[in-house]
């Protein structure tokens, strides 16, 4: 009876994802304004706990899980995979009916802006729907330990519902590019945004190193989201003397072009579209053609 239901519903379908989890209070916010429109069919397949800052890593060598829960409003799995094991399964026709019409992957705790998609769960979960010709987009909020709250997610679901709506339509209208998804991140204070503003991907990142830690020193938790919440402690068994190590900020991304970062930083909600890879720079292209024709050019007769 459920999935006559399914069948006959005539609303959009989306599929939620994310790489915080399936209890993470960023994707439950949004699934819950998601199902308050009854705008749209909801489905979610999100990974069964946190899997940040695993890229686009699927799981290969062994199966996977998938177990139903309740998410009032939705038909949702807790998959054991990874970000891009979720999508990848969500959007197969195997786990659920049909494909869907959009597949949208966060909210994720921290922005994802720069050289952090790369490394980002949370984009992987939208770019694997991408790779497979399903439109998608990922959303992360720039969470700032003692100035955000949970509440700010809900605004962040909020803000997006428009561009969610037109993408849809423009989706059923195929008039929306085939050739990118969109990469969203809400500044920290959403509440009072500044607008929306369509960016590029800049170059940011935060500049990382290693210290070596012992098992019971204070380590830190680095997580994908770089959002630097307080530190936690390494729990490491060290019995057969390894030695420790644990990532460490050197310096915070600086960005002063007109890109993703700058434009979140001034309280705007960053708009950039992505594809698969980034291209190398022209002038890169330009340098290099020239090269490669010095490194294969055959040998000139008075060289032999």
């Amino acid at each position: 009876m459920e999935a006559t239901i399914v069948d006959s519903d005539s609303r959009p379908t989306i599929m939620i994802t994310n790489d915080d989890g399936i209890d993470a209070p960023g994707i439950r916010a949004l699934v819950r304004v998601l199902v308050s429109t009854k705008l749209y069919n909801v489905q979610v397949c999100a990974p069964d706990s946190e899997k940040s800052a695993v890229s686009q890593s699927i799981t290969w060598r062994h199966p996977i899980s998938a177990k139903r829960v309740d998410i009032e409003g939705t038909t949702s799995y807790a998959v054991s995979g990874t970000p891009a094991d979720c999508t990848s399964l969500g959007i197969s026709g195997t786990l659920f009916p049909s494909k869907p019409d959009l597949v949208v992957s966060g909210i994720n705790m921290g922005s994802n802006c720069g050289y952090h998609v790369v490394y980002s769960g949370t984009v992987a979960g939208a770019r694997e729907a991408f790779f497979n010709g399903i439109p998608s987009i990922s959303l992360s909020y720039d969470w700032v330990g003692g100035r955000s709250n949970i509440n700010d997610y809900t605004l962040a679901a909020e803000a997006c519902l428009p561009i969610i709506s037109a993408m849809l339509a423009d989706v059923k209208a195929q008039t929306f590019p085939q050739n990118c998804f969109l990469n969203i991140d809400f500044p920290t204070d959403i509440a009072k945004h500044r607008g929306y503003k369509l960016t590029k991907q800049g170059r940011c990142m935060y500049k990382l190193g290693w210290r070596r830690v012992t098992s019971d020193s204070p380590g830190g938790k680095m997580l994908s989201t770089m959002t630097m919440e307080p530190a936690s402690s390494v729990e490491c068994n060290t019995s057969n003397e390894s030695e420790l190590f644990t990532r460490q900020v050197i310096s915070p991304p600086v960005d002063d072009e007109d890109t993703d970062y700058k434009y979140l930083r001034e309280g705007y909600i960053t708009v950039t579209p992505l594809a698969a890879l980034s291209r190398a720079e022209i002038d890169c292209e330009n340098i290099l053609e020239a090269w490669l024709l010095g490194v294969v050019a055959p040998p000139s007769a008075s060289a032999l």
